[in-house]
């Protein structure tokens, strides 16, 4: 007898009566699977506090660190002529600048051919880099570059074969619609930087474009004609002489670097003071990381009266200890500062447990940089009067290391939710087993009521049977 079978002998909606049985089975499942989903959530908030905590520590810890208070802020007098960048290893200073001459590329152009023309000359035209001092011209260590010339190249053909030479310059085409000229100038500037350019073969269409005169007062037929020459920036820094083969002066102090784009005719003053901007990002920062996590904790563990619903960790121990030691850490006191705590800078705390920043307090405390500072880098060795930086940053590493607070609290709902899984399991377990045997149980009575109703039928035939024979 299968079981689709059941219920046919004797006539009973065995199904149903068998699925109301098992559904009795399995009702510990709907709470199972209620404080299942209870334990989830927990686990998520302590997952978004166990986040935030570290992004609190990571906040905190930029304050307490050197590298929190370094970065630097450079000024110029006057910015049309030098400006200054810095940076992280950049420290305060100053220093006046005088610029008596910038640095600048050598530049030669050719005389006007008609545009498109041919240069009418073979040959190779020699580039080499070196120094010019009046008309002699000293070449440098590097080999020169050999530039090949056709016949038949137009100007515009000869400044692509320049710039493919990697000669150290560069070449292009200055046109006024009805005639070319060839402009070739320094790649990099530099008195050092200047160029001969030799053309071979004696050819007088070829000359033309070569430059090995730099006293020549206009460009011929004879070759190209030094508009720019090269040359070395000189200054003066603090009143002492410096030359630079480029108007970008990289490390003129630790960190700090020059562009020249005037000469001067007076000191500019370049100053490298504590850039209050990034401290206020860095503190704002500090401040929303702590708002954050407050926030997270507070809305878990509150009680609305309205709806009489509690938050997923309303009660826990965990928690509430969490959220009171990070608030009785921010409102206790410092050494080692003028500042003793967070309120005398403007971090004033709310009623609801959050930080505000008291922009009047926090600004006139940036103009005391050292001891604002202090307030969070401060190292006593001793948690409880350490700068605030060090408090909250060791407190967060302790919180979410492998046997810290927050921690263990996730590793502790995770494994309930494991035995709660494992309770489910065992109900449907359960569930299972009784449905196996109230089928079998069913079958089985179906089985003898089909043969009991077949004994009454045919009992009934014979006693009618009976009944017609004796009448």
């Amino acid at each position: 007898m299968t079981i689709s079978s059941v219920g046919v002998g004797s006539g009973l909606d065995v199904k149903s009566i068998v699925s109301q049985l098992v559904a009795i089975e399995r009702q510990p499942l709907v709470a199972l699977q209620t404080t299942a989903s209870k334990y989830q959530t927990q686990l998520s908030v302590y997952s978004s506090i166990k986040s935030q905590v570290a992004a609190l520590g990571e906040a905190a810890a930029t304050l307490a660190s050197k590298t929190g208070w370094s970065a630097q802020k450079a000024t110029s007098s006057n910015t049309s002529a030098v400006t200054v960048t810095t940076d992280s290893s950049a420290l305060s200073g100053g220093m006046s600048v005088k610029v008596s001459q910038l640095a600048q590329v050598q530049a030669v152009t050719s005389a006007g051919v008609a545009a498109g023309s041919a240069v009418g000359a073979s040959g190779t035209l020699s580039i080499r880099l070196g120094t010019w001092a009046g008309g002699t011209f000293t070449a440098g260590s590097a080999a020169a570059a050999s530039v090949t010339v056709s016949a038949t190249d137009s100007v515009t053909v000869i400044a692509a074969a320049i710039n493919s030479a990697n000669a150290g310059v560069k070449a292009t085409v200055l046109s006024d619609g009805t005639s070319e000229r060839l402009v070739v100038s320094s790649a990099s500037s530099g008195a050092a930087s200047g160029f001969s350019i030799t053309p071979s073969g004696g050819n007088a269409a070829l000359a033309a474009y070569g430059f090995t005169d730099s006293t020549a007062t206009a460009p011929s037929s004879a070759g190209m004609f030094m508009g720019q020459s090269a040359q070395d920036a000189n200054l003066e820094v603090n009143g002492v002489a410096l030359t630079s083969a480029s108007n970008t002066m990289k490390n003129v102090m630790p960190g700090v670097s020059l562009q020249l784009l005037q000469t001067t005719t007076s000191a500019v003053d370049v100053a490298v003071t504590q850039d209050p901007d990034a401290v206020q990002k860095n503190i704002q920062s500090f401040v929303d990381a702590y708002n954050a996590l407050n926030q997270t904790i507070a809305d878990a563990t509150k009680y609305d009266a309205a709806t009489k619903v509690g938050g997923p960790l309303q009660g826990d121990s965990t928690t509430l200890g969490l959220q009171s030691a990070l608030r009785s850490m921010l409102g206790s006191n410092s050494t080692g500062s003028t500042y003793a705590n967070l309120s005398q800078i403007g971090l004033e705390r709310q009623k609801d447990g959050s930080l505000t920043i008291n922009a009047t307090k926090l600004n006139a405390a940036k103009l005391d940089m050292t001891n604002l500072q202090n307030l969070f880098a401060t190292n006593n060795h001793d948690p409880s009067t350490n700068g605030f930086g060090l408090k909250v940053r060791d407190f967060a590493k302790g919180m979410i290391a492998f046997d810290g607070g927050v921690t263990t609290k996730a590793a502790g709902i995770q494994g309930a939710i494991t035995r709660n899984s494992e309770d489910q399991d065992k109900v449907n377990a359960r569930a299972t087993t009784v449905e196996a045997q109230l089928l079998k149980q069913y079958s089985d009575l179906d089985s003898q009521m089909a043969k009991w109703n077949s004994l009454s039928t045919y009992m009934s035939s014979q006693v009618a049977q009976w009944n017609k024979s004796s009448g």
